[in-house]
């Protein structure tokens, strides 16, 4: 018995460092490739397709959690929201984590491989994003910047991969959703704002300091912006744009969510985000039907 509960430990060490347990994480990196799937597809896309991305969504969020905690295993345990993390609390050891995340990029070469050679190309780059992000927040104040650039990587894969060429309009696509990623991941830099201030932790929501509202703000207006063009170019119907509509009245109330700043406001207001996706998903999915 005490060797099945070590067990079962570790397995749900394994879960916790790949955050699968908090799944917004996915969602915010899932329907964006949705956006791209269905915009390449006009419509719904091939099943095959479906599965591929979705499945490797999952996988590479799952990834990048892991070599964020290695990453981050020195300071994590300083920071309130992270000092229970797996490699902190010794439920998981930094070499089981380097195994654990040896064994997703595994996978997701795997799911890649059923794909055509340009869009496997197209994969490096996105590993290069991925594993680099975690690493930005001793050298920039603008890790929030990388990791929008590798969340919105999936969108020319998609392309590649539906249509075999990237139309030159995705990048207002690329461009919405990598200033949509900085604005919602400074809201989860907000409320570890103290703590990496302390510890000499560098991200956007201390770059922006007292305009921080104003600058995630300016952000999400220009994701609207990004995706309004996206709009005008392929000359969408009524149902996109009443989608744009809802997003940026969510973003209204994120903006006051966090008119006080605290921790828990600033949490509620990221993890809210991906409503925004919803809504810009199904008015494409509306849009094509």
């Amino acid at each position: 018995m005490p060797n099945s509960s070590h067990h079962l430990t570790r397995l749900v060490g394994y879960y916790r460092l790949m955050r699968l347990h908090k799944p917004v994480g996915i969602l915010l990196l899932l329907w964006p490739t949705y956006w791209a799937l269905w915009l390449a597809s006009v419509g719904m896309p091939d099943w095959h397709v479906l599965v591929i991305f979705t499945l490797g969504v999952i996988v590479m969020r799952s990834a990048g959690c892991v070599i964020n905690d290695i990453a981050d295993r020195r300071i994590d345990g300083h920071v309130e929201r992270t000092q229970h993390r797996p490699l902190i609390n010794g439920n998981v050891s930094v070499r089981e984590a380097w195994w654990l995340f040896a064994g997703l990029l595994l996978v997701a070469l795997l799911l890649v491989l059923q794909l055509n050679i340009q869009t496997r190309y197209l994969s490096f780059v996105a590993l290069l994003l991925a594993s680099a992000y975690p690493f930005m927040k001793r050298y920039t104040h603008l890790p929030q910047v990388v990791l929008g650039a590798a969340f919105g990587w999936s969108i020319p894969m998609v392309f590649m991969a539906v249509n075999q060429y990237v139309p030159s309009w995705i990048w207002w696509l690329y461009a919405a959703n990598l200033t949509w990623t900085v604005a919602y991941d400074t809201l989860y830099a907000m409320v570890d704002r103290e703590d990496d201030l302390r510890i000499g932790v560098k991200s956007t929501a201390i770059l922006f300091g007292q305009y921080d509202r104003v600058s995630i703000a300016g952000l999400q207006i220009a994701t609207l912006l990004g995706l309004a063009m996206v709009g005008q170019q392929l000359g969408l119907p009524l149902a996109y744009w009443a989608s744009l509509a809802i997003a940026s009245i969510l973003f209204i109330q994120h903006q006051w969510l966090i008119r006080s700043r605290t921790r828990a406001a600033c949490f509620r207001a990221f993890r809210l985000n991906h409503w925004v996706g919803v809504v810009v998903w199904l008015g494409l999915i509306l849009s094509f039907i």
